[in-house]
């Protein structure tokens, strides 16, 4: 075995014990076929208002900008599936993955955890942990390192686990063994697409995010538009309808991450709790969640946008 092997070997094995469902690596090096990808879905003005996506545009497409003298790019999944749902007599819906405690800390520490064993275990490597916090194409770098392939709603799918899972990355100045592609295996399911109430999936592969529900309901600031009454199936914080319908997610297994339980308090809300939702309930039902992001002013707006 190689020094190259061993060390990853050694990565993935922590990977493992840390509780990442897998990793993959990849060459750190500029994407060449996400760049026009990239280029023309902002050029549509996919991105709304999220004007962030303009932002770092080489930096997206290189993680060698990124992250200078970077050798290797490690993408690790980490399960979120709840065992059951939250559906309390019709209530507005939350997305599952901010069921519990946001992952950004979650996640975060697991991978510093991962670096940390890294640095412990080999020596003096560098390299920087990501986990939603910089421009980064995580999708396409879980994609290049062999953990799934980005499905038709644009979700990185993974057979026998389904796409119900964050993904981070570790970019290290590290050289490692690389993994090989996936291959797609959507094949003609068209399930994703059909059962968008917003039509967000405007061909097979391309998500306009200016109409996805989870961008009205949690990016956008502004009021959200008259022409999506009666589209949003009753979720308040995000959506999950084009991963529910996917075949893939029969697979899904119930995470076992105590932090992303949902608490107590987010269980017994009823219809009324959330109608009447007061500033003190928000702060203590979501105290270190990822809804925090919405602020309660957004996320009345959003319950009052189902009611009419």
């Amino acid at each position: 075995m190689t020094t190259k092997q061993k060390y990853t070997t050694l990565i993935k094995s922590e990977a493992k014990r840390l509780g990442f469902i897998s990793c993959g690596i990849s060459k750190s090096q500029f994407l060449e076929e996400e760049a026009p990808r990239l280029e023309k879905w902002l050029n549509k003005n996919m991105h709304g208002k999220m004007k962030y996506m303009e932002n770092h545009f080489d930096k997206r497409l290189d993680t060698t900008k990124l992250v200078l003298d970077s050798k290797s790019v490690i993408s690790l999944l980490y399960n979120y599936y709840p065992s059951k749902e939250l559906n309390n007599e019709n209530s507005p819906k939350i997305s599952k993955y901010a069921y519990g405690k946001d992952y950004h800390f979650v996640v975060k520490d697991k991978v510093n955890e991962l670096l940390y064993y890294i640095k412990e275990n080999i020596g003096d490597v560098s390299g920087r942990a990501f986990v939603d916090s910089a421009p980064i194409l995580e999708k396409a770098w879980a994609a290049k390192s062999g953990l799934g392939w980005v499905g038709k709603n644009s979700n990185l799918i993974t057979k026998k686990v389904g796409s119900f899972y964050f993904i981070t990355e570790l970019i290290i100045d590290l050289d490692l063994v690389n993994d090989h592609l996936e291959t797609d295996h959507c094949g003609s399911c068209t399930a994703c697409i059909d059962a968008c109430p917003t039509d967000a999936i405007v061909e097979p592969y391309v998500v306009d995010g200016s109409k996805c529900i989870s961008y009205f309901t949690i990016e956008l600031k502004d009021n959200i538009p008259n022409s999506m009454k009666g589209m949003f199936d009753n979720w308040m914080f995000g959506c999950d309808i084009c991963q529910d319908v996917c075949p893939w997610n029969k697979f899904s297994k119930a995470h076992n991450e105590p932090l992303f339980s949902p608490s107590p308090d987010l269980l017994s809300m009823t219809k009324k709790d959330w109608d009447e939702i007061t500033q003190e309930t928000f702060s203590k039902v979501f105290s270190k969640s990822a809804v925090k992001r919405t602020k309660l002013k957004g996320l009345k707006r959003n319950i009052n946008f189902l009611k009419h």
